[in-house]
């Protein structure tokens, strides 16, 4: 073989040396072309099963969207909440599409991509109601769940709050004129009322605020930037809004996103 061949064999092969890893590496998956993303699977409206029997719902659309702009197959991986994050740590599955809050405690745990939906509490009342934002709760009667964080804002907006167990139990009060009020989570409240086509409406403000991620086992930087990426170009583009406001009447995405941490 000639000398110039063989120097260009070895240059070929030095060079397809250095970029292997990188390619092997793409964006951190555990499965090379498939983005297996963990949920729930009956969680309305994140997670659900459509009338067809496909998983459908929030995460569901949105994660595939991701998975589609980063040019992967999307896999979706059915497990039961309490073994999430277990399973993220275990290399079980590339990220947890849930709808799990970004916590600080959380964020020493996992990296989330940027926040991906915005919920919180929101006021319920019938489309007649005097009440337009929480100052108004002042000596009303107000619905939510017992012992939960909206109990409290109820009672600290002047409310005499009436618990329930379930926010189905409580909208349907509200319905039938039993309470003046419901606060829930406004992802919650938008997809009853629009799925029963319920004569109530959400007031403006919000009671409290989170944001929700998807979660990514810590030390997979370019997976995370992937998807950080994908969720970016969705929201500018107007895909985020179209698949969202589809099943809740509103787009949800974060204004501010809380960011991505190393």
């Amino acid at each position: 073989m000639p000398l110039k061949t063989i120097a260009f064999a070895l240059a070929t092969l030095s060079t397809l040396a250095f970029a292997a890893p990188a390619l092997a590496a793409g964006p951190e998956l555990l499965v090379p072309g498939k983005l297996q993303a963990a949920t729930e699977g009956t969680f309305s409206p994140f997670s659900m099963r459509a009338p067809d029997g496909t998983l459908d719902g929030l995460e569901i659309r949105v994660m595939k969207e991701v998975a589609r702009r980063m040019g992967v197959e999307y896999a979706p991986v059915l497990i039961k909440w309490d073994s999430l994050l277990i399973g993220l740590e275990a290399d079980q599955f590339d990220v947890i599409s849930a709808a799990m809050d970004i916590t600080p405690e959380r964020q020493k745990r996992v990296t989330f991509a940027d926040g991906w939906l915005e919920s919180g509490g929101r006021i319920l009342t019938p489309k007649s109601s005097p009440i337009k934002s929480a100052e108004d709760l002042k000596g009303k009667t107000v619905g939510a769940l017992v012992s939960s964080t909206f109990s409290k804002i109820a009672e600290e907006k002047g409310a005499s709050v009436k618990g329930y167990k379930a926010d189905a139990d409580a909208i349907q009060d509200l319905v039938n004129g039993n309470v003046d009020a419901v606060i829930t989570d406004s992802i919650a409240g938008a997809w009853a009322i629009k799925e029963a086509k319920l004569p109530i409406v959400m007031t403006d403000d919000y009671v409290s605020r989170v944001q929700k991620g998807f979660a990514i086992k810590r030390g997979k930087p370019e997976l995370t930037a992937a998807i950080d990426k994908a969720l970016a170009e969705m929201v500018a583009d107007g895909t985020y809004a179209k698949l969202t406001s589809d099943l809740i009447g509103f787009d949800p995405a974060p204004k501010e996103p809380i960011r991505s941490q190393p």
